[in-house]
């Protein structure tokens, strides 16, 4: 069972036992990561004049990363979407904090590629401060002035949202193709709805790839993009397993397996063979007794 793309029994308490394992999806999570963080970041920092907006460049980088990984991983690359999905019942709780680590690390490694070739140049480039125009922040620290308050608010939806999405785009009866596709365009748009509030968050993984090599007041404020992002996610995931159990019981109560009013088909097959069965062992008698 494909851990993203089919909804998962509730009960589930593993990895995917017929999947590539849990070390291998952790290491396609962080491949995954690097990929999305390499490609936004690369935009953001390196070419803001392209013609293509932070958001989409984003974007289009976790639709790359889900249609490459995602078939053997889960394709999350995010620890919001990871915590919700575990919380919706569509992952089991092991992989969590495997898949979490390996995502933020496959974002700082991403960070960490720009450092080295910042610190190659010739040049003088202030590479803290590249960091810091792409990193995440409130208050003083938003392109806005948006206060704390308004953030978290506004990332809390952004990251139920999103999660949403995700849950929504990879039913069972819906077409594997085009999930990379919903998810990376929906991130695209919550993310460009929230670059001039926060420089667009609602993955704590990319957040510390920039916050660790940005000026300190980033990781000073990195803790908000971390708990928004995170709650907003359960409460997506909460309220889709909410919803899904509501549908069952309601599925269930509509067609009650004791109803008097509804034919037992396997009651019914049953009774058939046997009077099949009956009749054949009537007419072998018969037979018999002609030819006697």
């Amino acid at each position: 069972m494909h851990p993203i793309s089919q909804e998962a029994p509730s009960t589930d308490t593993g990895y995917d036992d017929n999947g590539p394992g849990l070390l291998t999806g952790s290491l396609l999570e962080a491949l995954g990561s690097f990929l999305l963080v390499l490609g936004g970041l690369g935009v953001t920092m390196l070419n803001p004049q392209a013609g293509i907006a932070p958001g989409v460049a984003f974007g289009l980088a976790l639709a790359a990363a889900i249609a490459a990984f995602g078939r053997l991983s889960g394709g999350y690359f995010n620890p919001a979407v990871t915590l919700g999905l575990a919380m919706a019942g569509r992952l089991a709780w092991r992989p969590v904090l495997p898949f979490v680590m390996a995502q933020v690390l496959g974002g700082l490694a991403a960070s960490g590629l720009f450092w080295v070739i910042f610190s190659a140049h010739p040049q003088d480039i202030q590479t803290t401060g590249l960091f810091s125009a792409a990193a995440n922040g409130y208050a003083e620290h938003s392109s806005t002035q948006f206060p704390i308050a308004s953030v978290l608010l506004i990332e809390v939806a952004a990251a139920a949202l999103l999660t949403a999405v995700v849950l929504g785009s990879t039913g069972r009866s819906l077409s594997r193709a085009a999930a990379p596709f919903a998810i990376g365009l929906g991130y695209a748009v919550l993310l460009t709805m929230l670059a001039p509030i926060d420089n667009g968050a609602i993955n704590p993984a990319r957040s510390t790839a920039t916050a660790l090599f940005a000026e300190p007041w980033a990781a000073q404020q990195l803790w908000l993009f971390w708990l928004a992002p995170l709650l907003g996610a359960l409460i997506a995931g909460l309220l889709y397993r909410s919803f899904e159990l509501a549908t069952r019981s309601g599925h269930a109560e509509s067609t009650p397996a004791n109803d008097p009013g509804t034919p037992d088909t396997t009651d019914t097959a049953a009774g058939s063979a046997a009077a099949a069965a009956t009749l054949a062992a009537r007419r072998d008698t018969a037979d018999d007794d002609g030819t006697r």
